[in-house]
């Protein structure tokens, strides 16, 4: 006769109740808000980089500034980690384009 083996647990997902799916719903708005915020900055952002690439062709310099650019990647990267740095990449080129 053979003895039983357990079951492994369940990997099918467990429906929130309660409480939590209040909650739930709380932290999603507030997620929301983050979201339209970053948004609304990202908007400022890219307004400030094309006035700043305006400036900079108007006075005869160069479209972009890779010393500039590292810095900014540099921030990205110490306050964010990797993910942080191909974040600040992709502001980059929202506001210069690609290279």
């Amino acid at each position: 006769m053979s003895t039983p083996t357990a079951t492994p647990a369940s990997s099918a997902p467990v429906a929130v109740t309660g409480g939590d799916v209040e909650r739930i719903g709380e932290l999603r708005t507030a997620i929301d808000t983050c979201d339209a915020e970053i948004i609304e900055l990202v908007h400022r952002r890219l307004a400030i980089s094309k006035e700043i690439g305006a400036l900079r062709a108007a006075s005869g310099g160069t479209r972009l500034s890779l010393s500039r650019e590292q810095q900014v990647l540099d921030r990205f990267r110490a306050a964010l980690g990797p993910d942080g740095a191909a974040l600040g990449m992709l502001l980059l080129r929202q506001g210069r384009g690609r290279l």
